[in-house]
């Protein structure tokens, strides 16, 4: 299959990624620190950054970088592209030897996102879209789900911890998530990227987190978007930098974004 040079690209940028990830994944040696938000960074999250910004300086010179260990670079903050890299979404998963971790690939054009790539090497799973160009995964476009009632679909959240204590995001949450939950048929705390590509590809109907930073949910945006389905903050903004995140096959929004207000 053939896509345009900006997906192709970032397609590449998971390639370099996922090997020197997985290089490193369950090394008995691996360098673990803690971040002043007192979250974990190895030196797979450092190497895997560091790779993907030297990549792009030689493939777009000029064009912004944002990733979540190195900052943006200030020299390019005005270009009107701006590529967003999250190297290891799911940090704590691969510190325990947990499968289930990321990197996060997006490429935002004058505000919009654009292209995103979520690859999941450990799973030997891979998530990727572009405007115009659907939404796909391991080689096959995907849709999200038709289910239409709550009362039928399956929800995954992050944390439960973060999601109902007395505030998550700046909003009063007061149970709302355990409220919603106990509607639905199913409901899993898969966390992080993994909850929203599943409502991508339609295995999983709702998707929340409460409290994101951009480069969490830079590419969800692009692959849920392009699948057919929605993609806000909890104040119904289709926007990756709100804060928190909520995914649905775009039938259930109005009525989840309802239930979480």
């Amino acid at each position: 299959m053939t896509f345009g040079p900006d997906l192709t690209l970032a397609l590449e940028l998971a390639d370099i990624a996922d090997a020197i990830s997985m290089a490193r994944f369950r090394a008995t040696d691996l360098l673990v620190e803690t971040k002043p938000d007192l979250t974990p960074v190895t030196e797979a999250d450092h190497a895997v950054e560091g790779a993907l910004r030297r990549r792009l300086g030689v493939a777009r010179p000029g064009q912004a970088i944002l990733g979540e260990e190195g900052g943006e670079d200030a020299c390019s903050s005005g270009s009107a592209q701006r590529w967003i890299v999250d190297p290891i979404d799911g940090t704590k998963n691969y510190v325990r030897g947990v499968p289930v971790w990321a990197t996060l690939i997006a490429l935002q054009r004058d505000g919009r996102m654009v292209v995103g790539v979520v690859s999941a090497p450990a799973l030997g799973r891979r998530w990727w879209a572009a405007r115009g160009e659907g939404a796909w995964a391991d080689g096959r476009p995907i849709r999200v789900s038709r289910v239409a009632a709550v009362e039928d679909a399956f929800i995954s959240y992050d944390g439960l911890e973060r999601f109902d204590s007395e505030t998550a995001a700046g909003r009063p949450t007061d149970g709302r998530l355990l409220r919603l939950a106990g509607r639905c048929w199913r409901s899993r705390g898969l966390g992080d990227f993994w909850s929203h590509v599943l409502v991508a590809e339609g295995a999983v109907d709702i998707a929340a987190e409460p409290e994101v930073s951009l480069w969490d949910v830079a590419p969800i945006q692009v692959i849920v978007e392009e699948a057919g389905g929605r993609f806000t903050d909890l104040g119904g903004e289709a926007r990756a930098d709100g804060g928190s995140a909520v995914s649905t096959n775009g039938l259930l929004h109005e009525e989840v974004l309802a239930a979480l207000r």
